[in-house]
């Protein structure tokens, strides 16, 4: 118990610092769209959105697997870290080269999907960023599977600061797609050199360690997983692809910010997931499968407390949010917005840590993906010439879900789930319903000052200009309704129970050392703390 007990505050301890981090990097992450939106014509924003959706996508789907085994193979070998280190870079330093070769010489494989020859003449620039961030994109994974949480901190601050100054000073100073994509590569190039740096100082002369009968064992673990990945990708992602076939850049940044999601909100459950990936593997080691299933709830509670108050908080004040964040000329794009949230509540089932730990449904979810994905391309195929893009969301919507509950029976068969489990998530239940009483509150009062939104822009509009005072009027009207339903929610969770006795006691001491510094005599109090 004393063991497990330690395994669980290192766990909370490892998931704050990458919190920690991945909050530091939203911060930066988040304003960038805003900057750009702002810069660049609305057919730009839309090939914008574009060429970095092919980036993201390929750097995701590339490495195939072998990047993420680190965190199997660097808790359980020893000895043979630096083989597994050096099979994963040589893997994706050949994706990667792969992928440049085929945007330089045929980059109208891919340009001949959207309906705008400017993608295809940026696509041989991209090759050569997508090969960067492909190698590079271990440096994070890699500090994280060697239990390095606060280096990984450091790293995945480092990178979203550098990211976003880059992209930011190449937007302001040229407001062309181009430059975007040279602030990329920049940025690629420089967390290039960082990872080798790493990977040097604590996996010593690794380029020579490799072993081809490793690398094959190495492959059979990974590239299941890789390839169901692959899958999981293009299924989430496919239909931009199909909605950049039938219309223009114009209206598809129209369709890319209706999907919009805060960075936020996937940051949460990446920090919670990359931490528990490495846990549930020594779980299953030791054929701990009730603690796998306690931990996953408690994991699920977590990540219920704050994905619901989101998704109740975004579906009130919807139009706001994206007119505010994105002007008023994407509030076409809010229909589709509230069709996409419904995706966000789903979002604490934390299935692929349990997954990633048996090889068995590893193998089983390549398979299934596979009937999935061919499912999910027939339907788009008919709903892109039926549909408008609200049904193509919706469609994408149906498939996502129907195929959570199907991997998510598997999984929690596989490690012993029972009916009588469902207990466990009671905490759930009250989290809903506190998300669900605030909401009521706060809708009334984002009514209300929803109303004044024309006031508080014509006062603004006397120290700022047209586009600033929609930004601060709209940012004035979420604050309102966000203090409220905030203030609500603490007080709805407080008395339902959902916050233990333990974080009270947290959050009071947090509160009581941040007023110490606002009181008189303050620097004697705080020569006391030290």
């Amino acid at each position: 118990m004393d063991e497990i007990q330690k395994k669980t505050g290192s766990l909370k301890s490892q998931s704050a610092w990458l919190f920690l981090a991945k909050i530091i990097g939203f911060a930066f992450s988040f304003a960038l769209p805003l900057l750009v939106v702002r810069f660049l014509t609305q057919e730009q924003f839309g090939i914008y959105q574009q060429i970095f959706k092919i980036l993201v996508n390929l750097v995701a789907i590339l490495p195939l697997g072998f990047s993420m085994s680190a965190y199997y193979f660097l808790s359980r070998e020893t000895e043979q870290k630096p083989f597994a280190v050096f099979n994963i870079l040589i893997f994706n330093f050949a994706m990667g080269g792969i992928a440049f070769l085929i945007f330089c010489f045929y980059p109208q494989l891919i340009g001949n999907i959207f309906q705008s020859p400017e993608i295809t003449r940026l696509l041989p620039t991209l090759g050569i960023v997508v090969w960067f961030w492909i190698f590079s994109s271990f440096l994070d994974t890699v500090a994280l599977a060697n239990q390095e949480t606060k280096i990984a901190t450091v790293f995945i601050v480092f990178s979203q600061f550098t990211k976003a100054l880059l992209m930011v000073t190449a937007v302001i100073f040229f407001a062309d797609v181009k430059a975007l994509i040279y602030a990329a590569l920049i940025q690629g190039i420089v967390q290039t050199i960082v990872l080798f740096f790493y990977l040097k100082s604590r996996f010593p002369r690794f380029w020579k360690a490799f072993d081809a009968k490793f690398f094959r064992q190495h492959a059979i673990y990974a590239l299941p997983f890789g390839v169901s990945g692959l899958i999981w990708t293009l299924q989430l992602d496919i239909h931009n692809y199909f909605i950049g076939s039938r219309f223009s850049p114009s209206e598809y940044a129209i369709y890319a910010v209706g999907c919009f999601q805060l960075p936020l909100i996937s940051i949460i459950a990446e920090s919670a997931t990359a931490v528990l990936i490495p846990r549930m593997s020594e779980l299953q080691l030791q054929n701990n499968k009730r603690e796998m299933i306690e931990l996953t709830a408690r994991v699920m509670q977590k990540l219920a407390f704050f994905y619901f108050p989101i998704y109740v908080f975004l579906i009130i004040t919807a139009q706001t949010f994206i007119t505010t964040l994105f002007t008023e000329k994407f509030s076409a794009s809010v229909p589709i917005f509230l069709v996409n949230l419904t995706l966000l509540p789903f979002y604490i089932w934390v299935t692929d840590p349990i997954a990633r730990a048996f090889k068995e449904i590893g193998r089983f979810l390549f398979v299934f993906r596979v009937v999935v994905f061919a499912g999910i391309v027939s339907a788009l195929w008919f709903a892109i010439h039926n549909f408008t893009m609200i049904g193509m969301i919706a469609t994408v919507v149906t498939v996502t879900l129907l195929e959570l509950v199907i991997v998510s029976s598997v999984v929690l068969k596989k490690i012993g789930t029972q009916f009588s489990d469902i207990v466990l998530l009671k905490n759930v239940g009250k989290t809903a319903i506190s998300a669900a009483l605030s909401g009521a509150v706060t809708f009334f009062v984002y009514r209300q000052t929803q109303g004044l939104l024309p006031i508080f822009y014509e006062q603004l509009a006397q120290v700022f200009n047209q586009t600033l005072s929609h930004l601060f009027a709209g940012s004035l009207v979420l604050g309102i309704s966000a203090i409220v339903f905030g203030t609500v929610y603490l007080i709805c969770s407080i008395y339902s129970g959902v916050i233990s006795d333990e974080e009270k006691q947290i959050i009071k001491t947090k509160v009581s050392i941040i007023t110490r510094y606002f009181r008189p005599n303050s620097e004697s109090q705080l020569l006391t703390l030290d």
